[in-house]
């Protein structure tokens, strides 16, 4: 590691605790991150050469593998007729029909380059719809880094231990009311305390960012149930679920119609991207037509368009075989590393929705962030070095999901499970 140990010395000098994302640091897992110099297919080599089957997936846009030939054909074709141009192209309607065809609930969509900004911006527009001020989240879903969504967010901020955030007013974190997941009569309660005042529920509908947590039967449609009674909105954050669940989404898998959604990731291809779109009347708000301003240089960038459209094209040309070959090798890796584990006698409470998995080092279900904070994240920590060792690159965090690609095939399986064996009698 003599090459990725020098660069991470560099990047120490240049960027805040070396990295240029927190989640990068392996902090919460202990050993020095390994540098990526190449990937392809479903593996990543790092600068010393060292090849690792990956089941991060660039935290989930990677869905058809990396380097596809047609996404990367698609980039340079549109990399020569520039990257940038500040105005609107026919690429922008290309990947927006594709998304209305995959997401009914979305009958108009603004492009972004990142979630945050798709969440940030459709809460802003939830505001602006409604008239009112508070905003409900849930403890340990992760909505991007703007200030009124860090209260009790996942992700990154789960992994450090980190309350909320330095740098966010009190006055902002008022509003946002932050409940308990999978916790109807919280929501309840908040909307009976504050009714006609909420303006929307944000949710990740499967959530990823405390780890893969699925919804129990019944509670996003006691969701939908509640806001439209209130005449608040109902925002499903997609950027993790959208097209990985299901072409569309947790909300074609689970047969709920959001008001507005939020898209990033898999949207793109790999490249930064994102969208948030709903009901026409709502998105006619925003400038020029309405009163809601929201604008980017580089949104609906040509690069990640030719990317988005090259992603979505063939997940959805190729639908049947898609999901169900990832619905196969998921199930594969997850429950065979679980089983292993039983064998071991290592505790382990496994999570999966489609291709996107977690497993959980507690022998309690894991419903709620709550019961994800129980784990044992000093065993999983073990149990990642071991795997890292052994090839096989997992996120470095208990509180992140997993996900497999087009590209897994079941000799990756194979070889996985058979890693997890030495990685977990290290753990146990």
């Amino acid at each position: 590691m003599a090459r990725s140990q020098a660069l991470r010395q560099r990047a120490e000098l240049l960027f805040p605790g070396g990295v240029n994302s927190p989640v990068r640091a392996f902090r919460a897992v202990g050993g020095d991150p390994p540098f990526v110099e190449r990937a392809e297919g479903a593996f990543l080599w790092d600068a010393d050469g060292n090849r690792y089957i990956d089941y991060c997936g660039s935290w989930g846009p990677m869905i058809l593998g990396h380097a596809v030939p047609a996404v990367v054909e698609a980039i340079r074709e549109a990399a020569g007729r520039s990257a940038s141009f500040g105005a609107s192209t026919a690429s922008e309607g290309d990947l927006a029909e594709l998304v209305v065809a995959c997401y009914p609930a979305i009958e108009k969509l603004r492009f972004v380059s990142s979630g945050t900004e798709a969440t940030m911006s459709a809460i802003r527009l939830a505001r602006a719809f409604t008239g009112r001020k508070y905003i409900v989240k849930f403890e340990g879903c992760y909505h991007g880094h703007a200030d009124g969504l860090l209260v009790k967010a996942g992700s990154g901020v789960a992994t450090f231990g980190i309350p909320g955030s330095a740098g966010v007013p009190e006055e902002t974190a008022h509003f946002t009311l932050a409940l308990p997941y999978n916790d109807i009569p919280s929501v309840e309660a908040a909307f009976a305390a504050h009714r006609g005042q909420i303006a929307c529920i944000i949710v990740e509908p499967v959530v990823g960012n405390s780890g893969c947590i699925p919804p129990a039967p019944g509670y996003l449609e006691a969701l939908r149930e509640l806001t439209s009674l209130d005449g608040a909105l109902l925002i499903f954050d997609e950027v993790m679920t959208g097209f990985r669940v299901a072409p569309g989404g947790a909300q074609e898998r689970y047969g709920i119609r959001p008001d507005l959604t939020t898209l990033g990731k898999i949207l793109g291809g790999g490249l930064p991207c994102g969208a948030f779109g709903g009901r026409g009347e709502i998105m006619d708000q925003l400038a020029p037509l309405g009163p809601v301003y929201q604008a980017g240089t580089l949104s609906g960038n040509p690069l990640a368009m030719a990317a988005g459209v090259a992603t979505v094209s063939y997940l959805r040309e190729h639908r049947a075989e898609v999901y169900a070959r990832l619905e196969r090798v998921s199930a594969g890796v997850a429950d065979g590393v679980a089983e292993v584990a039983a064998g071991c006698g290592v505790p382990l409470t496994t999570n999966r929705v489609g291709a996107m998995y977690t497993w959980f080092f507690t022998s309690e279900p894991v419903t709620d962030f709550a019961g994800a904070a129980r784990s044992d994240t000093r065993r999983f920590a073990t149990f990642h070095r071991a795997m890292l060792e052994a090839g096989v690159w997992l996120p470095p965090s208990q509180f992140e999901a997993a996900f497999v690609s087009v590209a897994h095939t079941d000799e990756d399986v194979r070889q996985t499970v058979s890693a997890a064996r030495g990685a977990l009698a290290r753990a146990g």
